[in-house]
């Protein structure tokens, strides 16, 4: 009794739906999360300074340098410290783990400094071939610096900006890199160690990659959300929410359950895996893209909390918890279909597919009632 109480409370919480009800509320555009604002609080002093204690003493000095120069961090742990739109940089870490470095000259690697800047894929192996520690994100669009001093990351930045526009090939950056670092350790404060030559923002640029799987959705911004919808984003929403269930189904095969409960998820796993496919190509063929609309983008998000909930529990909790959810989400889901998908569809073969999906989520909902029922006994 009491297992069914808890995993009823669970289910009640945290349903891993097959559909949500679209999204109203405004949100933000994914171009505009391109620079987010720095986090404004930050970790304590006193926090920090007992943390740092432990560090070792190389980056113990790099910490009190980086606070004495930016304050205390916005995060930090016993193996990290991290500071967000400190300066123009869009984040500085130092790690108490220290890297041996012997260019230009013998060192131990623990701070890392990091820069908006969007690197074409072209210049990607002469950076690697100038700098083994620095490092580019072209998703993030983001280039970082990892050595022992603030100058001599920022020399490592302003060289790399050379190499990517032309100005330098990779001997001269290099040779160009080792004549600074001589240069300031006898004071006579070059610019390239001591200030970016360039401006991030300037630079900046998230790169997103482009699909290779056919048929795949489009990413809608808000600002283009008004010309979105019809038929594009319901077939958006249908595959969200079969991947929502793919995950599911996969974590539930990874817990310690058995018999139906198992079988049931192996079974959403493959069925609903198939639709992911059979919409895809269903818009290739009637030549109408999936989208990837706000909306459809908080169904995601949603599906991923409610399964981050779920998956702390195992074994029988899990398994009530999990099919409860599944007969919620699969009733509220044929309740979307009925009352927003179909009615909203104006493609003959999307309404096909979607009464075609229902008949699949139904029996779903029927099976996972059944062995809920079971487990009641």
């Amino acid at each position: 009794m009491k297992l069914r109480k808890l995993s009823e409370i669970v289910a009640s919480t945290l349903a891993v739906t097959c559909f949500a009800l679209a999204a109203s509320a405004a949100e933000m555009d994914p171009a505009a999360k391109t620079h987010p604002a720095a986090p404004q609080s930050s970790v304590d002093r006193a926090t920090v300074d007992k943390l740092v204690a432990s560090y070792p003493p190389r980056p113990q000095l790099a910490a009190q340098e980086m606070m004495a120069k930016y304050g205390p961090p916005q995060e930090a742990s016993s193996e990290t410290l991290v500071w967000h739109r400190a300066g123009p940089f869009k984040r500085i870490m130092i790690t108490r783990v220290e890297l041996n470095h012997d260019f230009p000259k013998p060192h131990m690697d623990f701070l890392e400094h990091t820069v908006d800047y969007r690197v074409p894929a072209e210049k990607a192996s002469a950076l690697l071939a100038y700098d083994g520690s620095a490092t580019i994100n072209r998703t993030a669009g983001e280039i970082s610096a990892r050595c022992d001093l603030e100058g001599h990351n920022i020399l490592t930045l302003n060289l790399a900006h050379d190499i990517i526009t032309g100005k330098k090939d990779v001997k001269q950056a290099r040779m160009a890199f080792g004549q600074n670092v001589v240069d300031d350790t006898m004071g006579k404060h070059p610019s390239y160690v001591e200030k970016l030559q360039f401006d991030p923002a300037k630079t900046a640029g998230m790169f997103p990659d482009t699909p290779v799987i056919p048929g795949s959705p489009k990413r809608v911004a808000m600002s283009d959300s008004g010309k979105a919808g019809g038929d594009g984003e319901i077939l958006g929403f249908v595959g969200a929410v079969d991947e929502n269930e793919v995950l599911a189904a996969a974590e539930a095969q990874k817990k310690k359950i058995s018999g139906p409960v198992l079988d049931y998820a192996k079974m959403l796993h493959k069925e609903h895996g198939r639709n992911v496919a059979d919409t895809l190509k269903l818009g290739q063929k009637i030549g109408v893209t999936p989208l990837e609309t706000p909306a459809v983008d908080k169904l995601r998000v949603k599906g991923a909390s409610e399964l981050a909930a779920l998956i702390p529990l195992d074994g029988d909790q899990f398994a009530s918890a999990y099919i409860a959810a599944m007969v919620k989400g699969h009733a509220e889901a044929l309740d979307m279909i009925d009352n927003q998908l179909l009615k909203n569809a104006r493609n003959d073969p999307v309404k096909k597919h979607l009464t075609e999906t229902r008949r699949h989520v139904d029996r779903h909902l029927q099976e996972a009632k059944k062995i809920q029922s079971a487990m009641k006994r």
